[in-house]
């Protein structure tokens, strides 16, 4: 495993991180507990130390489930987990102000809550999970997490940037509040590289890169045939013709494939890993086989500039959350 520092916080992380999304059960039907106890053991033995989830993943379940994998470690694991907007709308509404989704008191509260499902004194990193530009300019919120890491329940802070806008996040790179930023970042969402990425160089801030794999069709495992559970989130992420969309998609990024990168998982992490503003990325994980093949691939090589022109062909600009 290679390690990469996260931003000035002074942690140095695992390229390959764990999103824990999965483990929340309620959004991704069919996840087990033990099965995922096993993974997350096993990214762990292979040199993973940082561990990315959501006090609103399965309403806390996600956290419970790393907090149980912990305690049983000696291991240092970085955790980060993430305060839901208090509205529970995700991406946050341009409309509603920063009072009604992360009022201070709630902020303080949802951390709290947060410690006691992973069985912590602290987290490592706390993160907003929604963004929009004009919360800089509004009161309550910025207190609330500089009361948080001063009493070290927080050691730092970022936001998780609404999806596909990075621009929205860049007032708040520059403002010096946030210690990282996690964002959406693939083969299909290149959109980071024009300028979010350069600012968070030029600051300094850790850059947790998210959904690596387009919530699956970036592995290669969504055909037009594909079906989910009811009540899985991917059924309207994939619904109309999206899954066929997808599928022409991928069956041309497949012709790319050579000695850089023999599979679509190892193609869609390594773009990742090959920017340099990139800290960790966390694709989700909760099996025991996807734990090896993925975290195999932080080796220290990096895409040839000709692989990296060749895949801004396949960038698509388009919102499968809406």
């Amino acid at each position: 495993m290679q390690y990469r520092a996260l931003g000035r916080t002074g942690l140095k992380v695992s390229e390959v991180g764990y999103g824990a999304w999965g483990l929340g059960r309620r959004e991704w039907i069919g996840a087990d507990d033990r099965e995922s106890m096993k993974s997350l053991h096993r990214a762990i033995d292979l040199g993973v130390n940082f561990i990315d989830t959501a006090l609103a993943y399965g309403e806390g379940h996600s956290e419970s489930i790393i907090g149980r994998v912990l305690r049983e470690r000696r291991d240092t694991a970085y955790v980060a987990t993430k305060v839901p907007p208090k509205n529970r709308r995700w991406p946050a509404p341009d409309d509603v102000p920063v009072s009604q989704t992360y009022p201070g008191d709630y902020i303080v509260s949802c951390c709290e809550k947060s410690l006691r499902n992973l069985g912590r004194d602290h987290v490592d990193l706390l993160q907003l999970h929604t963004w929009q530009d004009r919360f800089l300019d509004e009161e309550g919120w910025r207190d609330a997490l500089a009361s948080l890491k001063k009493s070290g329940k927080a050691r730092f802070v970022g936001i998780s940037v609404n999806d596909h806008d990075p621009a929205s996040a860049l007032r708040a790179v520059r403002s010096g509040v946030f210690d990282t930023f996690q964002i959406i970042y693939n083969v299909f969402d290149q959109s980071p590289e024009s300028g979010f990425f350069p600012a968070c160089l030029e600051h300094g801030k850790g850059v947790i890169a998210r959904v690596p794999f387009d919530e699956g069709s970036l592995t290669g495992a969504i055909t037009p045939d594909t079906t989910f559970p009811d009540g899985d989130f991917r059924n309207h992420y994939f619904g109309g013709d999206r899954k066929l969309q997808v599928f022409e998609r991928v069956q041309r990024l497949k012709k790319l494939l050579d000695g850089e990168a023999k599979t679509l998982p190892e193609l869609a992490l390594r773009f990742c890993l090959s920017h340099e503003a990139v800290s960790t990325v966390i694709p989700g994980m909760r099996k025991v086989a996807n734990v090896e093949s993925n975290v195999g691939v932080s080796d220290g090589r990096r895409f040839s500039p000709a692989m990296r022109e060749a895949l801004r062909a396949h960038a698509w600009e388009r919102d499968f959350y809406s």
